[in-house]
């Protein structure tokens, strides 16, 4: 038996229609924790007359495949949750990433890091109290923050690899004190420097999931941001980018995430039980929902 979720409610009478999005990435198929994340943003989006949008976070093409985006657009279908609109990939959209990119270069907050994975950990366990970031996970000690320009140069003409980080205490020096809402916490003050100086490009994957989620919200109109809460802390560097690229911020629904009878996540790489599997071995759409405690929801009337 799954645990299920704590589905709230997000919306008043009057409010303006409401843009969602589900944006998983095609590195496997769905599970059932995947449909009810699925189903919180179409149901946000439809109780008010809105739009729920479907995106592929596929930037990286090592692990992304096509055959994985087929089974989530049949799986979703299965459910009966029809998105509006073509299927969004950010593998189509980089040229919009390069041009975040260079606006933030011009503002000066970014700076090239020629540090290896294991150079980092190396520093990390040199320094003795390294800060550790929200989910307890060593941050970059900013190893190349303090490089000098020509020093920078010089290694980037001679064809040294280097990833490009935000510099997040000179970015809050530009923006402030900054804000955002969650459905859940409510009034949230955003803390980016519990995440360090994140990488937002680097030479294989020309972008980040930071980057590429800020700006792919706010150019698509994406008014309210539903996702698990494994991701709220990630929302603190996303208001960062949206102050600095100066896009509007949405509300955020960060909502729980569904869990096996051991309290175990559902996730891909706990082998959780596909939406494929249930469907290859004739399994109903409403034996989901029940699975998770929740109605079945109304037939989508939306076409893709």
């Amino acid at each position: 038996m799954i645990k299920g979720p704590d589905f709230l409610p997000m919306f008043e009478p009057g409010e303006p229609p409401t843009v969602t999005r589900f944006a998983p990435t095609p590195s496997g198929y769905l599970h059932v924790g995947h449909a009810y994340a699925a189903l919180v943003a179409w149901e946000s989006a439809r109780a008010v007359g809105g739009r729920f949008l479907l995106r592929m976070e596929d930037i990286d093409r090592q692990r992304c495949r096509r055959e994985f985006e087929q089974g989530i657009c049949d799986d979703l279908r299965w459910l009966g949750l029809y998105w509006d609109g073509p299927v969004v990939r950010q593998s189509d959209r980089m040229d919009l990433y390069d041009q975040a990119l260079s606006q933030l270069d011009r503002l000066g907050v970014l700076y090239p890091c020629f540090c290896t994975r294991r150079r980092i950990r190396v520093e990390i366990a040199q320094a003795g109290q390294a800060p550790h970031g929200p989910v307890g996970e060593a941050m970059y000690p900013g190893i190349c923050r303090s490089l000098n320009v020509g020093e920078r140069r010089h290694r980037i003409e001679a064809g040294e690899p280097y990833a490009l980080r935000l510099d997040v205490g000179r970015a809050l020096e530009l923006t402030g004190a900054l804000t955002w809402y969650d459905v859940r916490a409510g009034t949230v003050r955003a803390r980016p420097e519990t995440l360090g100086d994140v990488v937002l490009a680097r030479k294989d994957i020309p972008t980040s999931y930071h980057l590429a989620v800020t700006v792919d919200d706010a150019r698509q109109g994406v008014n309210l941001v539903s996702r698990g809460e494994d991701l709220f802390e990630a929302t603190h560097v996303q208001r960062l980018l949206q102050a600095l690229l100066g896009l509007r911020t949405p509300r955020y629904y960060h909502h729980n995430l569904v869990a096996d009878a051991n309290g175990l996540r559902l996730a891909k790489r706990n082998q959780a039980m596909t939406l494929r599997v249930l469907r290859q071995s004739g399994r109903r759409p409403d034996e989901v929902w029940r699975l998770l405690g929740l109605p079945d929801p109304a037939p989508a009337t939306a076409a893709q």
